[in-house]
């Protein structure tokens, strides 16, 4: 298997909600999105957003509300430190939940917060991340 990921599925509870959100973050639907599936393009990785119900009948799953616990984390590496704040606050005035304010860490600046569905996300600013010119991170 190659060493990568094309496709990053969420379940929300409102695809048009949920859609309308990310577009406030600067993060617009793909063209090819449809009613029931909407695609954001993350420059070579799409975010895609589904129907709770119909990811949970996708796998074989009971259709159920995400876990609050930190399991995991979708994560927005920042380009200057105060873009932490603000990124935060932009997704707090469309509808997300603050977790965690921008807060100067060992390593950076972090912070966190939750989607309109409870994903978690968090916004870093370390000094240590490389990208290249298309905005992809560098390993």
């Amino acid at each position: 298997m190659q060493q990568r990921l094309n496709l990053i599925l969420l379940g929300v509870d409102d695809i048009p909600r949920s859609a309308a959100f990310y577009a406030a973050l600067g993060w617009p639907a793909a063209p090819s999105s449809h009613a029931g599936f909407v695609k954001i393009d993350l420059g070579g990785v799409v975010l895609g957003l589904i129907s709770r119900r119909d990811l949970a009948a996708d796998a074989g799953q009971p259709d159920s509300q995400p876990v609050q616990a930190a399991h995991s984390a979708l994560v927005y590496l920042a380009r200057q430190p105060d873009e932490v704040a603000a990124a935060l606050a932009l997704a707090v005035q469309h509808g997300g939940k603050l977790v965690k304010p921008a807060t100067t860490t060992a390593w950076g600046v972090a912070g966190y917060f939750r989607d309109p569905d409870g994903h978690l996300f968090e916004v870093c600013y370390e000094d240590g991340w490389v990208f290249d010119e298309a905005g992809r991170l560098l390993v």
